[in-house]
């Protein structure tokens, strides 16, 4: 919850205040309804007492009983009409999943006053810096995943949405690409964002659809794009909303924080496009991308192809150079550190005003360019993994990247040898989701601005946030705060920081 802390209405600043002033600020606090029912705001809660069945010396005893106690951060509306007050709320329906609930009290036209007073603090405390009421278009793919997408959607986003007040356009896209289109051709001044609801390729097309337009800088800053988990690749909800239930996602959005975020450009051959997960060439992108005719495994498939690469001790030899700028790992966590206890950036969409047209030049040139001469040259003759993260998670329970940030102007680049044997690579695999798997010394972790890949096999894989593109040499370079996301921190990735 980013409610200021400085609020003279907030409960936990009361003590701080003159006498007078604090029974005024605590009574304004809280709300009587329906005689015996009293609406406190706490400093994280809404307390709601009823007193209607017990008395004085029953109260004292059983409180806890007689008092219900609704997030802040799960009210979605308020609203005052002829018949009274009216709350909105996402209640717990299941162990990983909400759904809208309400509230109803009937208000005396004398006290409508006072409780349209107490409504807007209710309202200002449940968003904080969030914006209310946001202008969607949201994007399903029916294709995705499971292909139950629209199903998912229906049943556990657009209620959410709609007891939020968001105005929300809905398309289902029809072909790959389709979102692409979509995107460029999209009136920037009718939506605050772009909600797909789909696999991490739909956000991906809808990244690129922007960059598209003449006045893509702009776009990218004003429109914030956000994920309901629809496909199977979910990374943009783990790392932007914590979870993977559709309906906690829809619930994250409309509590979402515009969060500028770093893009990477992609130059390969003649063309650039934008990057916002992550790049693989190795055994990860073998794993995944190599194991299609197996997709009845399931994610299986992936756990299996990886295993059979480390039994043969497979090695994807290329020629890799990186502009590094932190390649010690205590200095990475430093910089992590520093960040995580920075002010956070966050973003108006009045920031988006007066925005360069156009992509970002590239400072680094293309990968048809001359290297770059202060870049250092990793030897690769006989890599096993190269992964590069422009974000922590990369599906659930695998934060890869611990070390990843949103808007630092660099991307985390891991590499590991292919030699070092079944043991130490099983090892490995297994300490990931255990949070060791940073500090292992055979895992190269380095923040880079920009890098450059050339293959020296024939064929291959290479993955661009899970996206098979040609096996050719690519070079990637880092555009700080380029984009815009919504996220539940508005500051930070939903994973654990690199361990002590």
């Amino acid at each position: 919850m980013n409610s200021p802390s400085n609020d003279a209405a907030h409960p936990s600043n009361i003590a701080d205040q003159p006498d007078s002033q604090r029974q005024l600020l605590q009574y304004d606090s809280i709300l009587r309804v329906a005689q015996s029912v009293s609406l406190t705001l706490g400093s994280d809660s809404l307390l709601i007492s009823d007193e209607r069945s017990t008395g004085k010396t029953k109260r004292a005893c059983c409180a806890t009983e007689e008092t219900q106690s609704i997030s802040l951060y799960n009210i979605l509306d308020a609203e005052l009409s002829p018949s009274g007050l009216t709350i909105t709320y996402a209640a717990h329906a299941t162990k990983h999943d909400v759904s809208v609930a309400a509230l109803q009290y009937p208000m005396a036209e004398e006290a409508k006053i006072k409780a349209e007073a107490w409504r807007g603090r209710l309202l200002h405390l449940a968003y904080g810096n969030a914006q209310r009421y946001k202008r969607l278009k949201v994007l399903v793919n029916p294709f995705g995943g499971k292909g139950d997408a629209v199903k998912l959607y229906q049943k556990y986003a657009a209620p959410i949405f709609a007891a939020a007040h968001c105005k929300v356009d809905v398309q289902e896209t029809t072909h790959g690409g389709h979102a692409t289109e979509i995107a460029e051709q999209i009136d920037i001044g009718n939506y605050d964002a772009i909600v797909c609801c789909s696999g991490d390729g739909v956000p991906y097309e809808v990244f690129n659809g922007l960059a598209k337009k003449p006045n893509a800088q702009e776009a990218l800053a004003k429109l914030a794009v956000a994920l309901l988990p629809g496909g199977s690749g979910n990374a943009m909800t783990w790392n932007l909303c914590g979870t993977g239930s559709v309906s906690v996602a829809a619930l994250t959005i409309v509590k979402g924080l515009r969060t500028p975020m770093d893009l990477v450009s992609i130059t390969q051959g003649t063309t650039r496009t934008l990057s916002f997960l992550s790049q693989a060439f190795g055994v990860i992108a073998e794993a995944d991308l190599g194991t299609d005719n197996i997709r009845w495994m399931g994610a299986h498939r992936f756990t299996y192809g990886f295993l059979v690469r480390i039994i043969q001790q497979t090695v994807y030899p290329c020629d890799l150079a990186v502009k590094v700028e932190i390649n010690d790992k205590k200095v990475i966590k430093n910089h992590y550190n520093a960040y995580a206890n920075s002010v956070p950036p966050l973003r108006s969409p009045q920031d988006a005003a007066g925005q360069p047209r156009g992509l970002p030049e590239l400072k680094y040139g293309t990968v048809q360019d001359d290297l770059p001469k202060d870049w250092e040259v990793i030897p690769a003759e006989t890599l096993g993994n190269f992964y590069a993260g422009n974000m922590a998670i990369v599906s659930k329970d695998t934060s890869f990247f611990p070390a990843s940030l949103p808007n630092d102007g660099m991307i985390d680049i891991v590499t590991i040898d292919g030699t070092l044997g079944m043991s130490k690579s099983l090892k490995m695999m297994t300490s990931i989701p255990e949070g060791s798997f940073f500090d292992m010394p055979d895992v190269n972790v380095r923040k880079v601005t920009a890098y450059r890949l050339t293959p020296r096999e024939k064929e291959g894989y290479i993955s661009v946030d899970g996206e098979r593109i040609p096996f050719e040499p690519f070079q990637v370079e880092v555009h700080q705060g380029l984009g815009t996301v919504l996220s539940k921190s508005g500051h930070l990735y939903e994973a654990e920081g690199p361990k002590p």
